[in-house]
């Protein structure tokens, strides 16, 4: 694809979001070994594909198992799904990094304004650990864009973590505090805040660190602990180049380039429209070079205008470092 079609995806308006998928689905089924094989073995017939509803989903294990690659390139980034030592991860290899960049940027000054507005605090312990986490690409980015010093990473640091946060507040500054689940309710027990400027967002990822509660129980626990009105949420997996967010509501939206569609638990190939519940379906334009469509393992619900809400995993999936809690 060249550089015009990648122009178009971050400018949709409307109903766009269709014709680009149904062109971006041609292209993939022509050049991505992988999912045209799984298009083939479904008898689907790529030129009856006329809306986004009779598009294949392919299952999002194939990053576990297959190169997921619209033909062979030396990608700039690889990025890995966390896992334990019995788990095979994802693998997602990207062509070109600077479209995920401008994806995150476009989407989060979409909801939120500038990255340059806010001090951007990444409380991402296990994440950290690794080389090869987008969630991590992402926030790093954050963090040399925003231009505060402040700004930075904590890995167990929370007492150092409590005195940037006092001290930021003290002064009047907008912060993100953007965290893996398990770290911020590590962080929060250990420390009571009351914080009037920080914006605290929750990325999922419990990881068996400890008892799995649910979101509002989650949610609830750090509104008490860090002093805020409402936590806010990211949406994202090691499989995509787009995020959707939640501000506090639990409901999550989409930029104009990623659309969440849900099918039938029993019936893959059944999809359901609003307000219906079922299995997360996306649709991220960003995967230009990989696969746009992808039947995920986690259990939504679809709302008004386009919003969805997340409520859990299918029983059978495997553990996912990015996996996000009953509701």
């Amino acid at each position: 694809m060249d550089q015009a079609f990648t122009d178009r995806i971050f400018t949709l308006q409307g109903q766009e979001l269709e014709n680009a998928a149904i062109g971006l689905f041609h292209y993939q089924y022509r050049e991505n070994d992988i999912y045209r094989a799984y298009v083939d073995a479904l008898g689907v017939n790529p030129g009856a594909i006329t809306s986004i509803y009779r598009i294949p989903y392919l299952p999002i294990q194939f990053f576990k198992s297959h190169r997921v690659t619209c033909g062979r390139f030396e990608p700039e980034v690889v990025f890995e799904s966390s896992g334990t030592t019995q788990t095979v991860n994802s693998r997602h290899e990207v062509k070109e990094a600077a479209i995920y960049t401008r994806s995150f940027l476009t989407c989060f000054e979409q909801f939120y304004g500038p990255v340059s507005d806010y001090v951007v605090l990444g409380l991402l312990p296990s994440y950290l650990e690794r080389k090869s986490s987008s969630l991590v690409y992402m926030v790093q980015d954050m963090i040399g864009r925003s231009g505060h010093p402040e700004s930075g990473f904590y890995l167990y640091e929370h007492e150092k973590l409590k005195d940037t946060l006092e001290a930021l507040e003290a002064r009047g500054k907008r912060v993100l505090l953007i965290g893996v689940t398990f770290g911020l309710l590590d962080f929060a027990a250990a420390y009571q805040l009351q914080l009037s400027n920080t914006i605290v967002m929750e990325t999922g990822g419990m990881k068996g660190r400890r008892e799995e509660w649910t979101r509002n129980e989650v949610h609830q626990y750090l509104k008490e602990r860090l002093g805020v009105d409402v936590v806010h949420a990211e949406y994202g997996m090691t499989e995509l180049l787009s995020q959707a967010y939640s501000a506090g509501d639990g409901l999550f939206k989409t930029p104009a380039w990623m659309k969440v569609l849900v099918r039938d638990e029993n019936d893959p190939f059944q999809l359901s429209g609003s307000y219906a519940s079922g299995v997360i379906n996306v649709i991220d334009l960003a995967n230009i070079y990989s696969c746009a469509f992808i039947a995920t393992e986690d259990i939504g619900r679809l709302r008004e205008e386009g919003n969805f809400e997340v409520l859990g995993r299918l029983d059978n999936s495997a553990l996912r470092g990015c996996s996000l809690m009953v509701s």
